[in-house]
């Protein structure tokens, strides 16, 4: 059957459905030019694609080619299951401990939330941006291609496990990339004038956005001009940031607030997750807390926070601090609640118009595709960067009045939807709280299985975590 002349035409007529489809998904009839390549592979068969495996007297080719051969295939196949299918992530930090661990590696899969067509799609397979050791670029910046996703299996839901391009990593400097460059030029720029008051003496700020933004322009010309502390100043699109691992809890349209590290949605409490995690002030009689005890509570060396003479710091489980409580060593022990200060640099959209802070931050609502809402001078730190880094705007601000694409603006329509994204270790994670919300473009996948583990705090063959193997990733 396999031989019979009719069945090419079959394979043809599989390839040829799945090829349109393919073009029809890109909105990008150029590409059916190409149709003819894949008729000629299937049925005339004029050209010689196995040409650079002939040899001239007809032997068999090299091991060298052969090998070349299988390598090459292999690559194809792995990009292209990158792309549709699933790819491998590893935890770096351990911003959702006990939830995920640093050193699991995930399954992500691609389908759950519909695999996107790459912004770069000439790139080496399994290589997010910069090939090791040379530090080079692993992708071209031509062709570029606008942002599309097949339908997936399932919606994003509040509690999911997702993973996602970060959003503020589209400018890198490549020595110094914690924080954000957009956060680190704040600082240095409200550092300057911290040390210097007289830079705008007679020129007082109308807004809060304006003087974060000249805060930013002095940051921003600092790490410009001091190639050798920042490196490079490296833009990248969408595909090629960095990839992050956060649960999502507010999803587009939901009403997000923290409240004592409660948070509400549409103004009602909702259950936390199962091993959430808060960093605890913690003082004993004198005692010294030793590797056995952070041993028994799970900490790892890199949640070690420190101490000051008698009060240790450490991010703990309601569980692990309940049995701490009742130690007789221990004089007291209390979760390390972040006020606000009215600085407007504790967290996103840092701005004194929000008096919020990691434990106590919002009411603020997910931006949803199709809805509008009242822009002015006080709300544009909240969606500045929505309205042009994500969706491709052009902004001014001149006074009070803003100016999107040269036209007055005194609403604006959101194109995507957007996410809220924290870490279960809440105060050990760099996640929506920083950096603001999630864009629908942006999201990879959903981790589903833990296939390897590797505790980075001990040596082999100690370090292998037998009892996450194959650990299914669940909601909580």
């Amino acid at each position: 059957m396999y031989n019979t002349p009719y069945f090419k035409w079959i394979k043809l007529a599989i390839a040829s459905i799945i090829f349109i489809l393919w073009v029809i998904w890109l909105e990008n009839f150029w590409f059916l030019l190409g149709y003819p390549l894949v008729f000629d592979n299937y049925i005339t068969k004029k050209i010689p694609w196995g040409f650079w495996k002939k040899t001239k007297d007809g032997k068999k080719p090299s091991a060298f080619v052969e090998w070349t051969d299988a390598i090459i295939f292999a690559l194809v196949a792995v990009y292209i299951i990158n792309i549709f299918l699933f790819q491998n992530y590893k935890i770096p930090t351990s911003s959702l401990e006990k939830s995920l661990l640093v050193g699991d590696h995930l399954f992500v899969s691609k389908a759950s939330y519909g695999p996107r067509m790459p912004n770069t799609p000439i790139a080496f397979p399994l290589v997010q941006n910069t090939f090791p050791l040379i530090n080079t670029k692993s992708y071209t910046d031509w062709p570029h291609w606008d942002y599309k996703r097949l339908k997936g299996m399932l919606d994003i839901e509040r509690d999911d496990i997702v993973v996602f391009n970060f959003p503020a990593g589209d400018t890198v400097p490549f020595k110094a990339n914690n924080p954000d460059f957009y956060n680190l030029c704040l600082l240095y720029g409200r550092s300057f004038e911290a040390q210097n008051s007289a830079l705008r003496p007679d020129k007082p700020f109308t807004s809060d956005w304006e003087r974060n933004n000249y805060y930013k322009s002095i940051g921003r010309q600092h790490i410009y001009s001091n190639p050798d502390n920042f490196g490079e100043v490296l833009a990248r699109p969408v595909d090629r940031r960095d990839n992050y691992v956060k649960r999502c809890v507010a999803t587009p349209g939901d009403v997000f607030e923290v409240r004592s590290n409660q948070i509400y949605i549409d103004g009602k409490a909702v259950d936390n997750p199962k091993d959430i995690q808060f960093n605890y002030r913690i003082l004993t009689d004198g005692t010294a807390l030793n590797d056995r005890f952070y041993k028994r509570m799970g900490v790892s060396m890199a949640d070690r926070g420190g101490r000051d003479g008698n009060e240790y710091f450490m991010p703990l489980t309601k569980e692990k601090a309940d049995l701490v409580k009742d130690m007789p060593f221990v004089k007291y022990i209390k979760i390390d609640e972040q006020v606000p200060d009215s600085s407007g640099l504790q967290v996103f959209p840092f701005s004194r118009d929000y008096n919020w802070s990691r434990d106590n931050f919002g009411p603020l609502t997910m931006p949803e595709a199709g809805t509008t809402i009242e822009l002015n001078i006080k709300n544009l730190p909240i969606y500045e960067r929505i309205i042009t880094a994500y969706e491709g705007n052009k902004l001014k601000v001149k006074g009070s009045q803003i100016y999107i694409n040269d036209e007055l603006a005194t609403s604006y329509t959101f194109k995507m939807d957007y996410y809220f994204m924290l870490g279960d270790n809440r105060h050990n994670s760099a996640d929506s709280r920083t950096w603001g919300f999630v864009p629908e473009d942006h999201v990879v996948g959903r981790p589903i299985l833990v296939w390897l583990s590797l505790d980075e705090d001990k040596s082999f063959p100690a370090n292998i975590r037998l009892n996450r193997f194959f650990k299914i990733v669940h909601k909580n």
